[in-house]
This record gives C-alpha cells, structure tokens and sequence, in this order.
C-alpha cells in the first residue's frame, strides 16, 4: 500500500483532500488510503445526495465515514438532477455534472479525490489528475481494488441491488422525467418497495429492480430480479407494486424481451453508442436477454432516449 500513501502525499501536497464518496467499494478504499496518508483532519467526504438516492445508502456512508473518524457532508443536487433527467436518461451528465461538480464546488480549490479506476473512462484517459480531480487508483485494475479492499479490512455493505455498486434508483426510470411527481415517484415507489420485500424475503438476488418504461402518459413497471422468486413471491411483489397509484401495468422480466426505443438523431445515428445503451447500460440489469427496436424521436425535447414499449418474445 505504501506507494499509494506515497502519491497521495505527494499529489495533495499540504492542502486538503476531499473525497467524493458514493459508499461504494473503489470510494471507500481511496477513503481509508486517503485518512492513512494524510491524517484524519485533512480528509473529508462529500456525498452528493439527491431525492432518488437509495434510502439504505445514507446509513452507510455516515456509518462508514464514522467508523473511520471522518467527517462527512452531504450535498443535495435534486434540482440539477431534475434538469437532466427531463431530457431523458442521462447517468454519465448526471455524474459529470451533479454528482463531482457540486463536490468540487464545495472543496473550494482544494483537490477532489474519485474512486475511478483503469477500467472506467478516467483510468483509460490516463489522467492521474485532471481539473481539480485526482484518481490514487486510475492505473489500478478492478481486481487489484478488490485486494486492496480486503487488506484494509473493507467490506461495502450492499446498496440499491448490486453489491459493492452505490446505485441510483433514477437509473431504472428509462424515460424523460417530464413530470417529477408521476414518472419519478413512480421509479422510486416502486424500487424502493422491492428492496423492502426482498431484504424481507430473506433470498439473495444478482438483480433486484423496476424499470420504468412507456409513453409520458403512462408507467409500465418491469420487474427484474434473477433468480427467478418462488411464485408466491412474484405474486406479492407485483400485487404490490400495482397499487402504486402512479403506475398502470407491471411485468416480471422472465423471458427475452423486445424493447421498443425511440433516440435522439445524435444517438439514433450513431452505432457506437446504441450498442453501449443496449449492452453496457440497459442489458445488464435485465433479468433476461433482451432485443432492442430502434426508432428516430420526432420529440426534439429528448435529448437521450426512451423506451416506449415492450413485448416478450415466447
């Protein structure tokens, strides 16, 4: 670990650092490298909180930045993530924007510290610093985190439906947020509903989430969880998540699935990037495979995309 205690002394030199915290696993390590170089007094964690933030994750975080001595801010952005998301999904805006801006803001000149690895797009950059921004693990692999992790003792506690991954529940929402109060509360009632049925259950799940499809005048829920539940289970969580007042139809994801799609020319006319939406973005949360049906929007207020409508393929 010495090397990286070394960096980090060097880089911050004797101003302070302050360590945009998201809970999860690569966050968490920079944070605990971070307290060892530094010292206590020149660490503090920022946590970017917005309305859509899994409940359970601001437990974590103020328990994890008190079982290291640290202080600890949040920071809302709702309104900026609002602004976004009007426009359609928009995760990489949203953390380029609310979630590191409104840090770096609050650092005031001082370094911000990331858990950006070399397998994200910070690390492939090769930019160790950049913008106020640093990364101690931009050249250090996934796995390389995961020993690091274990030799100081850390263990994320499970957020939003993926463990060591902070989650956002606003991902799932795969429309414009044109109506905060109904395409909004709907992604977050029912998300937050299935994480309280399932911790319940007692059962494990690699997948655990609602997307939340269709045109702006209705909320179709599309459950995903893998494994499958017991039948008794699927019953319950979609009686559930039908008496929420905001949504109208709901599906369990149990067999492949057509995704009707409808994308703004920058999108609709570039390959690359309907193949990263369909297999980095969309597929991985899907408990089962999907096909996607690609469309030209005629609404020139989407500024992303938006899946409209859907059918299985049996």
């Amino acid at each position: 670990m010495s090397p990286f205690l070394q960096d980090i002394r060097e880089t911050v030199g004797k101003g302070k650092l302050y360590v945009a915290f998201s809970g999860g696993l690569d966050s968490s390590v920079v944070a605990a490298l971070a307290k060892m170089a530094l010292g206590k007094e020149r660490v503090e964690l920022v946590t970017t909180r917005f309305y859509f933030t899994y409940p359970q994750t601001l437990k974590i975080v103020k328990n994890f930045s008190n079982s290291l001595g640290l202080k600890h801010t949040f920071i809302d952005a709702t309104e900026w993530q609002a602004k976004i998301w009007k426009g359609g999904p928009s995760c990489n805006a949203c953390t380029r924007g609310p979630k590191l801006t409104s840090v770096k803001e609050y650092a005031n000149g001082e370094l911000v510290a990331t858990g950006a690895e070399n397998e994200d797009t910070w690390g492939q950059c090769g930019l160790k610093v950049f913008n106020g921004f640093y990364s101690p693990l931009f050249s250090t692999s996934r796995e390389k985190v995961r020993e690091l992790a274990d030799c100081l003792g850390i263990k994320p506690q499970k957020i939003g439906e993926n463990e060591g991954r902070e989650g956002c529940i606003l991902k799932h929402l795969l429309k414009m947020m044109a109506v905060p109060n109904f395409h909004g509360a709907a992604v977050y009632k029912s998300n937050t509903l299935l994480m309280d049925i399932v911790k319940k259950s007692g059962l494990n799940f690699s997948i655990a989430n609602v997307k939340i499809i269709g045109p702006l005048s209705k909320n179709i829920a599309l459950i995903n969880l893998k494994p499958f539940p017991p039948h008794e289970l699927e019953k319950e969580i979609k009686k559930k998540i039908m008496e929420i007042d905001e949504i109208s139809e709901v599906e369990l994801v149990k067999e492949p699935v057509a995704l009707e799609i409808i994308a703004n020319p920058g999108i609709y006319n570039n390959e690359r990037s309907r193949y990263w939406i369909e297999n980095g973005r969309l597929a991985p949360d899907f408990s089962s495979k999907i096909e996607v049906i690609w469309k030209l929007s005629k609404n020139n207020r989407l500024k992303t995309f938006s899946v409209v409508s859907y059918h299985f393929k049996s």
